[in-house]
């Protein structure tokens, strides 16, 4: 089923986009330390699809402003369901990110649910920064100054650059989920691990790994010093209601 705008109209009338919650752990001691918040379109006949088969309708289509608020909100609204000590992460698309109103939409949206900012990092991908590096700073100094995290995610593909990594005031460095994905069975690619981590802790950044499926993955990942992880062996992505449960789930691990 193709997708289009009249999907997209409708969908947002129907207030069909929510945030799918995933955990995220301390690699080494399996702690809980939070969630990142995935966007989901609970589609009417498709059930819950990923933001890759929607997003750039999304954006096509001129509301990826309301999507980002609509998800925003309804994340800060989740947070009465975790303690205070775990937070929460976001994805924010790279249309966004020099978008110059961007932090005090996201100021204005935790006030008024009442959600303190130093529990939330903003996810970011590199693209948003080839085309106006300037713009990206400004955005990503003012988020900062607003005492959110920053990750610089999907490190190591498409248009990483060791450049941009040191333009911006990044606190945490994400592996692509390619690299987890081959490390148990590829050494070249364990080496490149490796190097990016040795390089993230230079930088003093928090390394995260993600898309952990396996044990023999997670392992891998401790030995060579990853900080964090997230993937479907610490838990799938969940609703809201969900996250008690969740919670529940990594206390017993």
């Amino acid at each position: 089923m193709s997708l289009d705008y009249h999907d997209v109209c409708r969908a947002f009338g129907k207030d069909e986009f929510f945030p799918y919650f995933q955990p995220l752990v301390e690699l080494r001691s399996r702690h809980l330390i939070g969630f990142e918040a995935l966007a989901r379109w609970n589609h009417p006949l498709l059930g819950p699809i990923s933001p890759d088969s929607f997003i750039l309708i999304v954006q096509q289509s001129g509301f990826i402003n309301s999507l980002t608020r609509k998800l925003l909100e309804k994340t800060f609204a989740a947070a009465p369901l975790l303690p205070n000590m775990l937070r929460l992460s976001i994805n924010l698309s790279p249309l966004q990110l020099v978008d110059e109103s961007l932090p005090s939409q996201i100021a204005e949206v935790a006030e008024r649910d009442g959600f303190l900012l130093e529990r939330l990092t903003i996810e970011m991908t590199q693209t948003a920064m080839l085309e106006d590096l300037a713009s990206a700073q400004s955005v990503a100094s003012e988020m900062k100054a607003m005492h959110c995290r920053l990750a610089l995610d999907n490190f190591g593909t498409a248009h990483s650059s060791l450049f941009q990594l040191q333009a911006l005031p990044f606190d945490e460095l994400k592996l692509d989920r390619c690299f987890i994905h081959a490390i148990a069975q590829n050494r070249d690619c364990r080496k490149i691990v490796s190097a990016l981590i040795i390089l993230a802790k230079s930088m003093e950044l928090v390394t995260v790994a993600e898309g952990v499926e396996t044990e023999e993955q997670a392992g891998i990942m401790c030995d060579l010093g990853c900080d964090l992880a997230q993937g479907w062996l610490f838990g799938r992505p969940a609703a809201a209601e969900d996250i008690p449960r969740l919670i529940s789930e990594a206390a017993g691990c």
